[in-house]
């Protein structure tokens, strides 16, 4: 009886002394469950090899693990922007990558989407045409039928060559009649109906090699392999014209894709926007340590191409030149400067202000600094102001207060 007495007692007292251990012990906090949905462009230009790199490696979800997410992450592919603009705008999309125009459209609009790291850029559109049209300079598009994504970056970068080349951005100035085609591959075949087309250069290449499509200059400001005019014959001449342009050295036409996300997920889950910012440029160091033609094999399902062309592609991409996806000063600009020129081009009525450009630039700004600060491999302050830099650059956007703009 005693010792059953005595058992007893033991074992009140051990769990007793069981609770005290349990409330002493550190807290182990559960990961917080999450699903976000990211929509990607896979046939463009950087943003696909990082991306993918990211989803093979399912870097996205490791990075948000360490900042206490459970994250379960909805990749989506979409040919254009327009698509993902229509998902943001319907409140079923929470990430997606695009040029500057709808991202103009959507800063007037006052669009509840938040500007954040870089995505690609220095994308090279081409000015292509068949080899036996008899086209082979800007002056010869007059009174000529060309197809471009309207509304998108390559009417932009048509514009802007057109109106370096010509006096003005408007195409109906010189009788152009522009015809949409949201279809690059199709674009790039220059079907009938159409006397030239402006493409993205993935597409162009891929054209080039399978159908017989040549180019008459690109968006750099050079003379491809068709050309024939004032600069010369062939490929690698550079047009004087670019010189005049308000985004040169980048060329005719400053070429950034952002990443956008939704104020909500700012607000609501700002470590998710975090952790896919650091996972991105991880993505970026990782690709950086590879040859150009494997970087290109990794999408070549996307872009169709063999690596020797493919390659060429990577070594236009700004991000992969710089080695890191954060945005300065010069590459927020080319979206104040872009939506001037949308007003030549009668897109928009009036140009975008800086002051609602920086009020947007605000939101995100804090969390690309901590994700900046969190990265492995930072570039030093002096790199994003280097005056010897082949691209347009300035202080960093969490920097932004010490910008000096003028409209």
């Amino acid at each position: 009886m005693k010792n059953s007495h005595f058992t007893r007692r033991q074992l009140i007292a051990a769990a007793g002394a069981a609770g005290v251990a349990t409330l002493a012990a550190p807290r182990i906090a559960r990961a917080q469950d999450a699903t976000i949905s990211v929509g990607r462009q896979p046939w463009a230009a950087g943003n696909s090899p990082i991306t993918q790199h990211m989803i093979d490696n399912k870097l996205f979800e490791k990075k948000a693990k360490e900042l206490g997410y459970q994250l379960t992450v909805d990749w989506r592919d979409y040919p254009s922007a327009q698509p993902m603009v229509e998902a943001f705008v319907s409140n079923n999309l929470d990430l997606g990558m695009w040029g500057n125009t709808p991202i103009i459209r959507g800063l007037a609009a006052k669009q509840p989407w938040s500007i954040l790291n870089v995505g690609e850029g220095h994308f090279r559109f081409v000015v292509a045409t068949r080899a036996d049209s008899g086209i082979r300079n800007i002056q010869d598009l007059k009174g000529k039928t060309i197809g471009a994504l309207l509304g998108g970056d390559p009417y932009n970068a048509f514009s802007q060559i057109i109106l370096a080349e010509l006096g003005s951005g408007n195409p109906r100035d010189f009788d152009i009649k522009m015809i949409n085609t949201p279809t690059q591959a199709q674009a790039a075949t220059i079907p009938r109906g159409m006397d030239a087309a402006v493409l993205i250069y993935p597409a162009f290449l891929k054209a080039q090699k399978e159908a017989g499509t040549v180019g008459i200059v690109n968006s750099f400001g050079y003379t491809e392999d068709h050309y024939k005019g004032p600069a010369g014959e062939g490929a690698g001449h550079l047009l004087e014209s670019v010189k005049k342009s308000a985004f040169y050295p980048d060329g005719y036409y400053l070429h950034r894709s952002f990443w956008m996300a939704r104020d909500s997920l700012l607000s609501q889950n700002p470590k998710l926007a975090i952790a896919f910012m650091v996972a991105q440029q991880e993505a970026v160091t990782a690709l950086k340590a590879m040859t150009t033609g494997a970087i290109s094999d990794s999408v070549q399902k996307y872009w169709g191409l063999p690596a020797e062309l493919g390659a060429k592609v990577v070594e236009d991409e700004v991000v992969f030149r710089r080695g890191w996806i954060w945005p300065t000063q010069g590459d927020i600009g080319a979206i104040v400067e872009t939506s001037k020129f949308m007003v030549e081009g009668k897109l928009i009525p009036a140009p975008l202000d800086w002051k609602l450009v920086l009020e947007n630039v605000a939101k995100s700004a804090p969390l690309m600094h901590q994700a900046y600060e969190m990265s492995g491999s930072k570039p030093p302050e002096s790199a994003f102001t280097a005056s010897d830099a082949a691209d347009v650059r300035g202080l960093p956007t969490w920097d932004y207060k010490r910008w000096t703009v003028k409209n």
